[in-house]
């Protein structure tokens, strides 16, 4: 299959600096490290980027920062999306979206709307952008989970809808969506922990938080799984597997923020609610790095 979202996507943090501002000079090291390290594309302001805590101009000027240090060398896509369907549409009409390349947007969280409305929802979002937009399902987050049936009604309805981040952790929910999904149309990995058996399962890759740091062994371990090349892509996956289980241990971002400060890249600040990794598992995430 070719697609512009096969492979590996990265969603990005947003490092902060000590006085808690957004640190516009780590952001471009995270971008050149990802592209550096082998990533298809990246996702600017999605959960990872603790989107919710930052403003309205924060996020422009993140958005903004991204695609200038890209500078066109892969595709950018943009989380666009909440529980307020006319405030989504008029984001995308009026927030710069022209250095992107498509929208990453969420099923409605809090509101718990039915299938029926979450079809509406998204139907309402494509017919309000020609965008490539990418469908995501975390019910771990929203306590709504969009069965295959809505994601592949819509896919079958709108061209521009080219893909799903899946992050159910549902192995049947998965090969339902790869099973019935148009040639158009990825089902990408939304649990790093998963993609190995995903991958095998005829799913076309991830949008990944451990990509932000092990890098190149992540996105080898799923070139290699797309290869076919199981051998390679299993001894990764399982070099990869703890160290996956570490950067959630204590929530996203924060795991993953400590282990790019550990290699020198940003700082381990988060924000509130959101608090820095612990001592003990700091010192779990040396141990490991050290044996890397």
């Amino acid at each position: 299959m070719s697609h512009k979202y096969r492979g590996t996507g990265v969603a990005l943090v947003t490092p902060f600096a000590a006085d808690g501002s957004v640190d516009f000079d780590a952001l471009t090291k995270v971008v050149n490290h990802t592209i550096d390290g082998g990533v298809n594309f990246l996702v600017a302001l999605g959960t990872t980027a603790e989107t919710p805590t930052l403003s309205v101009s924060e996020k422009a000027e993140v958005l903004a920062h991204i695609v200038k240090a890209n500078d066109g060398r892969v595709p950018v896509v943009c989380g666009v999306g909440g529980n307020n369907t006319t405030e989504v549409v008029r984001q995308l009409k009026e927030n710069d979206l022209s250095g992107v390349d498509g929208i990453l947007t969420v099923v409605p969280y809090y509101n718990k709307p039915t299938q029926e409305g979450m079809y509406q929802h998204f139907k309402t979002i494509a017919e309000a952008t020609d965008k490539d937009i990418i469908l995501y399902n975390v019910p771990g987050r929203t306590v709504a989970n969009m069965l295959p049936e809505t994601t592949l009604r819509l896919a079958n309805e709108f061209k521009h809808i080219v893909a799903v981040k899946e992050a159910s952790g549902n192995m049947g929910q998965c090969m339902d969506l790869v099973q019935g999904k148009p040639d158009h149309f990825a089902v990408l990995s939304g649990d790093d922990d998963l993609v190995l058996p995903q991958v095998a399962s005829g799913m076309d890759g991830v949008i990944s938080v451990a990509a932000n740091c092990f890098t190149k062994d992540f996105t080898g371990m799923v070139n290699a799984s797309l290869d076919a090349d199981l051998n390679t892509a299993r001894s990764l996956h399982y070099k990869l597997l703890q160290g996956i289980r570490l950067l959630f241990a204590e929530g996203n971002p924060a795991g993953v923020k400590c282990v790019l400060d550990e290699m020198g890249v940003c700082g381990a600040g988060v924000r509130l609610p959101l608090v820095a990794a612990s001592a003990d598992l700091r010192a779990k995430i040396k141990g490991y790095m050290a044996n890397l």
